[in-house]
């Protein structure tokens, strides 16, 4: 467990806060996030930054990002953490499920600032957030290693 949240409570969060109609560019998923979470125990924010991260790093491969730049592939990560956990593990699974993702340009960036915002909203201060894993594009050592 990352924090106070665990990655079936992170998940079950995104579920419940995705919206029913076209979110294209997640921007209303990350709204609704971040109003659940400005509500929450700051433990839950800290949580939430953590498994968002975990999840991103997790798809920083070089199977998938190897013709995107740095932020497109930051971008495109982030629409399949929000498009939900049984599309994230499809895509971990198979990385031909990521190709329509990179080519189409689907991108979520709201659902980055979600938890920085939220944090904002509770304690009134900007936050440095320094999570355990980072999800900025090629960090994973591992994932890019030949």
């Amino acid at each position: 467990m990352l924090a106070d949240m665990n990655e079936d409570a992170f998940w079950q969060l995104i579920e419940d806060c995705r919206p029913a109609g076209p979110d294209p560019d997640a921007d209303l998923l990350a709204d609704t996030l971040t109003e659940r979470l400005a509500r929450s125990p700051l433990s839950l924010v800290t949580g939430f930054a953590e498994q968002l991260s975990w999840a991103l790093y997790r798809l920083d491969r070089k199977e998938y990002g190897r013709d995107l730049s740095g932020d497109a592939f930051l971008y495109t990560r982030a629409a399949v953490v929000a498009a939900g956990r049984t599309e994230f593990a499809s895509v971990l699974e198979d990385p031909a499920a990521f190709t329509p993702y990179a080519t189409d340009l689907i991108w979520a960036e709201s659902l980055l600032c979600t938890p920085d915002r939220a944090y904002r909203r509770i304690t009134e201060k900007e936050w440095d957030r320094d999570t355990r894993y980072s999800y900025e594009s090629y960090s994973n050592a591992d994932g890019w290693a030949d």
